[in-house]
């Protein structure tokens, strides 16, 4: 193997401006795999290395969620934090799992997604709650997203939001069982949703299946 193969890539530098502020574009030009940060109101957040709890978490979504559009043929693609989601000239986020339908999917560009998913949930960190709770919550509203899902890894303070005209409005707040909105038969348990207790991912699968075929 070559020395040059060998060579850690090294970062690009911050890009800057006269004004303080990013446009999306330069932002998208600046980043680069292996990366994760998101672009709120024109300054770049990076993301802070997660957590076992909170990998734990998105881990089982994402496998239980990309298991599910499997076995339905449902189509459409699943995505994890390293693609980007451009919504505005200075809002571009990396949303630690969002689901795309099959027309949407037929949009996506090479480097980023250039509008916003169907469904999207993100992971809580001690660096990110502020941004998930607040700006990004706003723009994805904004930006219609059709069902937001944020999920506390520490607290187990999980919150479920769907479309509701121009806003997200929060739903199964007292539920055991929370369906999903925007991906048909899909619905997950409140006690799945524990990263000290997560369940085999197989075993979930037959559960939702089995409800599936009874409709």
């Amino acid at each position: 193997m070559s020395a040059a193969l060998l060579q850690p890539v090294k970062p690009k530098v911050f890009p800057r401006n006269g004004g303080g502020m990013l446009s999306s574009e330069q932002f998208l030009d600046w980043l680069q795999p292996g990366v994760f940060a998101d672009l709120i109101g024109g300054q770049i957040s990076m993301h802070s290395p997660v957590n076992l709890r909170h990998a734990t978490l998105v881990n089982f979504l994402d496998h239980l969620l990309r298991s599910y559009l499997e076995e339905t043929d449902l189509g459409g693609v699943l995505h994890r934090e390293s693609v980007a989601v451009r919504l505005s000239a200075r809002e571009t986020f990396m949303p630690d799992l969002g689901y795309f339908t099959a027309r949407q999917a037929e949009r996506l560009g090479e480097s980023h997604a250039a509008f916003a998913p169907m469904f999207v949930a993100e992971a809580l960190s001690p660096s990110t709650a502020k941004n998930d709770l607040g700006p990004k919550f706003a723009s994805y509203e904004l930006h219609e997203v059709q069902e937001y899902w944020i999920l506390d890894p520490q607290k187990l303070q999980h919150r479920f939001f769907r479309r509701a005209g121009d806003m997200l409005e929060e739903f199964a707040a007292s539920s055991e069982k929370i369906a999903s909105t925007s991906i048909q038969g899909f619905w997950v348990k409140r006690a799945w949703l524990d990263p000290d207790k997560t369940p085999k991912v197989s075993a979930c699968l037959k559960e939702i299946m089995r409800s599936v075929k009874r409709q």
